[in-house]
């Protein structure tokens, strides 16, 4: 997968005002530490996550992503009748239908020639919609395009300390499938990419690769849906009878974390070959990286596998946890606004989502239009 005329014009972030520490979420969890002697201070210690964001009760994710891609449109001096596909690619929606870009659309003003849908692959959703963009770039459908996410973790952890205070029955093997809960986080990001003859920047796309893993579909699975919580068996009655009574069962997920970082990173290093023959570089091309932001222990073992120095990446998981498919790119925008990239940098972007799925692009990067 290579690109000669795509530009990776903007990337824009949106951080929600509220904090929720580890050490405050282990404080709502006191019932079940007292019942099942579990050490306090666990929470940050396993994943290096002091703190997440959440975005007020109730806030509709479009709202954000509205705010979030007229960042990116505004700074990129882009013409919005110029752009001709607006992506949505988050976890959260609004609605089942319609697509949520639907609505993001209509408030940014975008013309009505644009293709508009959401895009949904767990922690990839954003990056999917890059490569589709470049795609229609690279074709020539359209001349310029926007992925916008944002994610609200906030529902997740809330159900999450509620289901883990109030069944009793849950064991520490239950409570280790649920912790991955327990780093979720809230963001919002969008990226802007337009053909290169549009372009100010000259940070060109060159291409990158893709890998799926589907065999491990199961390691990691959420809903409002028993299916959701399969780990969790000692809960699954309770869950159905609400379902068949029609109340609305919480949003839960269960994660086998352990096995999903090593099944992860091994598709990684399966992936990572193929991309640096793809751009014909070798890890000593690569000047600076932006990953998926899952937890301490992941990033090691990723950069320990793929060969590569954990100085030249970017991290914000320690004080914005997992916030799903905007993890990458809003880190890459805080990155680049912190002055991380250089004019000449070769920037590998390494996204792993649950699946399993992989995506790596790389980036020539030459300026950002903010200062």
């Amino acid at each position: 997968m290579r690109y000669e005329n795509v530009c990776l014009e903007t990337i824009s972030h949106s951080l929600p005002e509220q904090i929720a520490t580890s050490a405050e979420i282990e404080s709502r969890l006191a019932p079940l530490y007292a019942r099942l002697r579990l050490p306090e201070g666990r929470l940050e210690l396993m994943t290096g996550i002091a703190e997440r964001r959440f975005w007020p009760l109730g806030d509709p994710p479009s709202r954000m992503s509205v705010e979030t891609a007229e960042k990116a449109i505004c700074i990129s001096g882009i013409d919005r009748q110029q752009i001709g596909a607006l992506l949505h690619g988050s976890v959260c929606r609004d609605f089942l239908e319609p697509a949520t870009a639907c609505g993001v659309h209509h408030r940014l003003g975008l013309p009505d020639r644009c293709a508009v849908y959401d895009v949904s692959n767990a922690c990839l959703g954003l990056l999917n919609g890059v490569v589709q963009v470049a795609n229609m770039i690279e074709l020539g459908q359209i001349r310029a395009g926007v992925v916008v996410g944002t994610e609200n973790g906030r529902d997740l952890v809330e159900a999450t300390i509620a289901h883990l205070n109030t069944d009793e029955t849950l064991s520490r093997q239950d409570v280790k499938a649920a912790f991955a809960s327990l780093t979720i986080g809230s963001g919002s990001a969008a990226i802007l990419l337009c053909d290169r003859k549009l372009s100010r920047t000259g940070n060109r796309l060159l291409g990158g690769t893709m890998r799926t893993s589907s065999e491990h579909c199961r390691l990691c699975q959420g809903d409002h849906t028993v299916g959701a919580i399969a780990g969790l068996s000692s809960s699954a009655g309770n869950t159905v009878g609400q379902a068949n009574r029609g109340t609305p069962s919480p949003l839960l997920m269960w994660t086998d974390s352990e096995k999903l970082m090593r099944e992860g990173v091994a598709v990684a290093r399966e992936t990572f070959d193929e991309f640096l023959a793809e751009m014909g570089w070798t890890t000593a091309d690569i000047q600076k990286t932006f990953c998926h932001q899952v937890g301490r222990a992941h990033r090691r073992l990723l950069f320990e596998t793929l060969g590569l120095d954990e100085l030249i990446d970017y991290s914000t998981v320690e004080y914005l946890g997992n916030t799903g498919a905007v993890a990458l790119p809003m880190t890459a925008a805080i990155g680049i606004e912190n002055g991380h990239l250089r004019q000449n940098d070769r920037v590998a972007l390494l996204g792993i989502g649950s699946g399993i799925n992989v995506i790596m692009l790389g980036v020539e990067w030459q300026r950002s239009l903010v200062d």
